[in-house]
């Protein structure tokens, strides 16, 4: 009767406790939950948390599973990840009638997270595009559509992004499995 049970669990601790792998999957996990609030709140570097999560994992392991091509290809999601971050509430400004004004003071309110915390982040872009607009002459109505419009585009921005970070996050699970 006891035989069997100690067998179960020595079975469960070579499975888990004395496997790196295990250990270095748990040591990956805060940079990846800190790089998708990162997504979400962007005064974090998502995407490259979420990478940094897969870097201390292969490093733990010895990059057994972890080749130089994943990490390259973890690369090229990260630059999209900026390019998309970049360019989604410029679009929805544009999108919406707006001035290069507009998307220039979406892109500088953004930067109100650092000054009120995560709420700059949804304010900030919808005040700066309307504050470039007025700035600019324009009448209220289009200063707020195209605040909206840069709204839009930052949910919308954040989307593709987290689509993306799904995605590095997937592939590092292939890779490991």
């Amino acid at each position: 009767m006891v035989q069997p049970l100690l067998e179960w669990f020595h079975s469960l601790y070579a499975a888990t406790f004395a496997n790196t792998h295990c250990w270095a999957f748990l040591a990956a996990m805060p940079f990846i939950a800190a790089g998708f609030a990162g997504i979400v709140f962007p005064a974090l570097p998502g995407t490259i948390l979420i990478a940094g999560g897969f870097l201390v994992y292969g490093l733990i392991t010895g990059f057994d599973s972890l080749s130089v091509w994943f990490f390259v290809g973890q690369g090229v999601l990260i630059c999209l990840g900026y390019a998309v971050d970049l360019l989604a509430t410029a679009w929805g400004v544009r999108k919406f009638g707006g001035s290069k004004a507009a998307a220039w003071g979406a892109a500088l309110g953004s930067l109100m997270v650092f000054v009120i915390g995560p709420l700059g982040i949804l304010v900030g872009p919808l005040l700066g595009a309307i504050v470039g607009e007025l700035i600019m002459g324009e009448q209220l109505k289009q200063a707020l559509h195209s605040g909206i419009g840069s709204f839009l585009g930052f949910i919308g921005g954040v989307a593709a992004k987290l689509l993306i970070a799904g995605i590095m996050v997937a592939w590092f699970v292939f890779q490991i499995m």
